[in-house]
């Protein structure tokens, strides 16, 4: 009997004990857990920050990337404890926009161990409570906090809680550990090389990301990695150019399966390791890339290992003509499969298919020379560079859309290239299905297809006659289709008879090569070039139908009146395309930034100098889209250099009273908020939230006259 009102009257204790309910946040529920039921006098064990998260919700890492802030406890009571900083699991990456703005943090659930150490006279019980505050992300970003608290009984002796003890261990497992090997770091100018010696990285991996402690690379731009029999590489780009002392950050590893490892590392100033290069090769921030290591780490390793690659090879090229980036391109093909079938020339049509087959195959060995030639250089390579250099995307956007016009019938080459009833003569078919293969190479490498992820990284491994025959069988893959219906009599006669209708269906195929042309657009738009270039490859378009218009509106004209006009639509057609390239090739530039207080604005504003007043936030993503897209736009930079802008940023990343009373005071309450106060004006003009580049510098312009 006693012992069993002993075994009650400790279930009566434990019950009361800080098991309070997790509170519901808004989009998380928040508790406190700990490894103890009871502790004990001195004791020292884990508790930890438990935040379950909504479907689509996320929270961030101790550095958040380019925007957001991580979660912390604001302590209320801790019974004389002290209390230890969080132990943080490694983190995922949470890009938000393509190219622009890349956060770290977590998703679903996020457990933050720490350590709490008891007095050695404490007694009765003990109580944690505090503000769990923490920001939360979907599509929008919501601050949240919760009131949170934790009570424990002292017992002579600790007692465990199971269920905590093993969702604390779990999220300890995660946290990086102590790097067993030796890291530098080289820096040229905005390249970095971070290169790891360690046998960590022997049987390589499926994904290897480095994570920063502060904003020392851009977050956003890719990374690549590459193995070596003595470690591994991972070329960034530097967030600045002048950048010294070591680098500080975490290594995460993940292999085919999805197990992750993860390391602590301080990367010291030093030239890369020679052992630490050269194996696998491509993006290190993709997870099934098909970074596979060189000794025991890939499937296609051992005797079949080549043909099963091949064969990989051959089923990518085939799906890449269903990809959005190829299946534009390949209307051109239909249109010319159509002529050749009409012409009735059996021949001619299987020459047409072994011509296109050539262009393609050519174009596949010619990336993979570039390829062979970059990889021996030490550089880092991967199938679709050629869409990550914006003069070229710009090119790219250019050639499409001057496609689309000639489909839709603008202008002919050397004649009429679709006609009802009128063969073409061989030299014309024959180079536009040359031209065609070319074409449909170039734009769809990048979409290598769900076939050829980790077989694209085995085969950039190995040597340079194993990487030509990867891409020549997926060249062949990917004009296969159209040269079987060639050479297939039973296939060629589902082909449609000649008539009217195929004027219509070539201006029909000329939309999707517009839409095509709006994607490289976008690329352009959300990559390093920036909205700048992708307005003046718009700009150049209209260039270039000009000048094709024009061209074509002389063309019955005397002869001194065509010469001109054909003079001055060549001059177009040449600014059409030089003006976007040149405005793709510049960088956006950093603004002079001052650190805002009313009485910094104020001497600024006495200075009779116009003030442009930035409010933002580092959790902002609006204000981190502005400030990509407009704020570090050149133009914006040199017409605020050039009338002399004092430009301050109110950082409201934490909490700032004077910031806030500042926004309440322009009838705000959130960010961003931007403020340009002319010469002598008494209030300040409020920009829409919203920003591009025309829309400031116009602006600027304004208050400056």
């Amino acid at each position: 009997m006693t012992r069993l009102i002993a075994v009650l009257a400790f279930i009566a204790a434990l019950a009361p004990i800080g098991r309070a309910q997790p509170v519901d946040a808004g989009h998380a529920l928040v508790e406190l857990i700990a490894e103890r039921d009871a502790a004990a006098p001195g004791d020292t064990f884990s508790a930890a920050l438990k935040l379950d998260l909504d479907d689509g919700w996320h929270v961030y890492w101790i550095n958040p990337g380019d925007a957001g802030l991580p979660p912390v406890i604001n302590w209320k009571e801790t019974s004389g404890a002290t209390i230890g900083d969080f132990v943080w699991p490694a983190p995922h990456e949470l890009p938000v926009v393509e190219g622009e703005i890349m956060d770290y943090g977590y998703d679903k659930q996020l457990v933050l161990p720490f350590e709490v150490t008891l007095p050695a006279d404490v007694s009765g019980e003990i109580t944690l409570a505090g503000l769990a505050d923490y920001l939360i992300c979907s599509d929008i970003c919501i601050p949240e906090q919760a009131d949170i608290s934790l009570t424990l009984p002292i017992w002579d002796d600790p007692v465990v809680n199971p269920i905590a003890s093993d969702a604390i261990l779990t999220a300890k497992s995660a946290a990086p550990t102590a790097f067993n090997g030796e890291a530098r770091i080289n820096r040229n100018g905005e390249d970095w090389t971070l290169s790891l010696n360690s046998m960590e990285f022997a049987s390589g991996g499926a994904y290897l990301r480095f994570f920063p402690f502060d904003h020392d690379i851009v977050h956003s731009a890719p990374q690549f990695a590459s193995y070596g029999p003595d470690g591994a590489t991972i070329k960034m780009t530097g967030a600045s150019d002048d950048a010294s002392g070591p680098l500080n950050g975490v290594v995460v590893l993940e292999g085919e399966a999805g197990a992750r490892a993860a390391w602590e590392i301080s990367a010291a100033p030093g030239e890369p390791f020679a052992g630490a290069t050269g194996s696998a090769i491509g993006p290190a921030g993709s997870l099934g890339s098909g970074l596979a290591g060189t000794s025991g780490g890939s499937a296609f390793t051992g005797g079949g290992g080549l043909f099963l690659v091949l064969a990989l090879a051959v089923l990518g090229g085939l799906v890449l003509n269903l990809m959005p980036c190829v299946l534009p391109v390949l209307s051109i093909k239909a249109i010319g499969l159509a002529q050749s079938a009409a012409s009735g020339d059996a021949g001619h049509l299987r020459l047409h298919g072994l011509v296109y087959m050539a262009g393609v195959v050519v174009s596949m060995l010619l990336i993979a020379a570039i390829l062979i030639g970059l990889k021996g250089a030490g550089e880092t390579v991967g199938i679709g560079m050629q869409l990550q250099y914006p003069p070229l995307v710009a090119g790219f956007a250019l050639l499409i859309f001057v496609i689309g016009l000639n489909l839709y019938g603008m202008f002919e080459i050397g004649g009429s290239l679709v006609g009802v009833g009128q063969d073409l003569t061989a030299k014309q078919g024959l180079s536009g299905a040359f031209f065609t293969g070319v074409l449909a190479t170039l734009l769809g490498a990048p979409c290598i297809g769900p076939f050829l992820g980790a077989a694209s990284g085995w085969a950039l491994s190995q040597s340079a006659g194993v990487i030509a025959a990867f891409f020549l069988a997926m060249g062949i893959g990917l004009a296969l289709p159209f040269t079987l219906i060639s050479f297939a009599p039973g296939l060629q006669s589902l082909l449609p008879k000649p008539g009217a209708w195929m004027v219509r269906l070539r201006q029909v195929f000329a939309f999707p090569m517009f839409l095509t042309a709006i994607w490289l657009v976008w690329v352009l738009a959300i990559g390093s070039a920036g909205p700048n270039a992708a307005a003046a490859t718009l700009a150049g378009a209209v260039f270039i139908a000009f000048g094709i218009w024009l061209m074509n509106s002389v063309e019955g004209a005397k002869s001194g009146l065509r010469r001109a006009g054909v003079a001055v639509g060549a001059l177009a057609l040449v600014g059409g395309v030089a003006f976007p390239v040149q405005a793709a090739m510049e960088r956006r530039s950093e603004l002079a930034v001052n650190d805002w207080s009313v009485a910094a604005v104020e001497a600024a504003r006495a200075e009779d100098r116009i003030v442009f007043v930035d409010f933002t936030a580092a959790w902002c993503v609006t204000c981190q889209l502005n400030k990509n897209s407009t704020l570090r736009n050149a133009k914006v930079v040199r017409t605020m250099a050039d009338v002399d802008v004092a430009f301050f940023e109110a950082d409201w990343t934490d909490r700032n009273q004077e910031i806030a009373d500042e926004l309440a005071r322009h009838g705000r309450a959130g960010i961003p908020l931007y403020l340009l106060y002319a010469p002598g004006a008494d209030e300040p003009e409020i920009l829409p939230q919203i920003l591009t580049p025309n829309l400031v510098t116009k602006a600027v312009k304004a208050a400056a006259n």
